[in-house]
């Protein structure tokens, strides 16, 4: 199929550009990139949403106080953590 698409400038560079690298024409280039482009979207609708399982890790010890993460981390790891 034959059909006039409008690029914009930094997609056209890139194209152009791994068209040089590889020595294949603008089209299999093109063709290539909307193929992994539509597989990565079927692939997305696949997986289960990233949920996160909150643990208790028990109490901090003594003298430690969530309040201030930067105090919390020298104490911990010393002043090298920055």
């Amino acid at each position: 199929m034959r059909t006039t698409l409008t690029l914009e400038d930094d997609v056209a560079a890139k194209l152009k550009a791994e068209s040089k690298r590889s020595g294949r024409s603008l089209k299999e280039i093109v063709n290539e990139y909307l193929r992994l482009g539509f597989h990565a979207k079927k692939s997305d609708r696949k997986r289960p949403p990233f949920r996160v399982h909150a643990r208790d890790m028990g109490e901090l010890r003594p003298g430690l106080s969530l309040d201030n993460i930067g105090e919390l981390l020298e104490q911990i790891e010393g002043s090298t953590n920055r």
